[in-house]
């Protein structure tokens, strides 16, 4: 069919190995839920980009770190990752199930 592709799948990483990477330090998480969900409980040391103004070439450096996106459940964090692959940018993965799998995991939260 002329056309019609399919989208590139989108790199998960599941609640632990992201704890890990936090850990060491080889992480940049992006959180890109808007600023209220962010105040009411997000991942320690994760950066709000709300979705509604999420632009890849605002993404902070990550000097050297691989950056990681994450929502509530994997939705939005999956639309900015269709806005990086749009924009040709190197950044392809994503917490999967978001905060609440983050949360089911019985990992730390800060605020709410």
């Amino acid at each position: 069919m002329l056309g019609f592709r399919k989208r590139e799948a989108h790199r998960e990483i599941g609640p632990g190995e992201l704890h890990a990477m936090l850990e060491d330090g080889t992480v940049l998480l992006i959180d890109v839920r808007e600023p209220g969900e962010f105040a009411a409980g997000h991942i320690p040391g994760a950066v709000n980009m709300p979705l509604s103004a999420f632009s890849p070439d605002d993404v902070p450096d990550p000097e050297g770190r691989t950056v990681v996106l994450q929502c509530a459940g994997g939705r939005r964090s999956g639309q900015a990752l269709d806005q990086c692959a749009a924009a040709q940018a190197a950044i392809d993965t994503h917490l999967a199930g978001g905060i609440g799998a983050w949360k089911d995991a019985g990992l730390p939260v800060v605020g709410g």
